[in-house]
């Protein structure tokens, strides 16, 4: 089971990655915003939610997880720091982020659609990549 949601965690981070991009793209080339934009911009929402959703089973199945909040001493570990705090608590304010972006998208005209999109998407964007663990990514290695 742990190796299952781990492998979809990883494949969601992909497609998290790409739906971000294009969202951001299509906004900065779709001026004003159109329905592709809008629909392209929930989709990679709807990504994020499911990637943090499956981030936080995971958190709770795997060794590295909460399991090693008891252990103590993970501070000082630089990836089960990584693991235990920085990379949930980040994923969250990207989540938070990209929800608040799509919110003020949704309530915006066509015309002032795009900046929401440029700054809450970029954010969450840049949270995302931030705290990625590029050094267990097999292909990285």
């Amino acid at each position: 089971m742990y190796t299952g949601i781990l492998h979809l965690h990883s494949t969601l981070a992909i497609a998290v990655i790409i739906g971000l991009l294009v969202t951001i793209v299509l906004a900065l080339v779709n001026k004003p915003v159109n329905d592709t934009t809008r629909k392209v911009a929930k989709i990679s929402m709807i990504l994020l939610h499911t990637q943090f959703l499956v981030g936080l089973i995971l958190y709770f199945v795997s060794p590295r997880g909460f399991a090693t909040l008891s252990e103590g001493g993970f501070m000082g570990d630089s990836l089960l720091r990584l693991f235990t705090v920085e990379h949930p608590f980040v994923g969250l304010l990207a989540v938070a982020l990209v929800t608040v972006g799509h919110a003020k998208l949704k309530r915006s005209a066509a015309e002032a659609a795009t900046k929401p999109i440029l700054i809450f998407y970029t954010l969450g964007l840049l949270l995302v990549l931030s705290r990625i663990p590029w050094q267990t990514w097999s292909w990285f290695n």
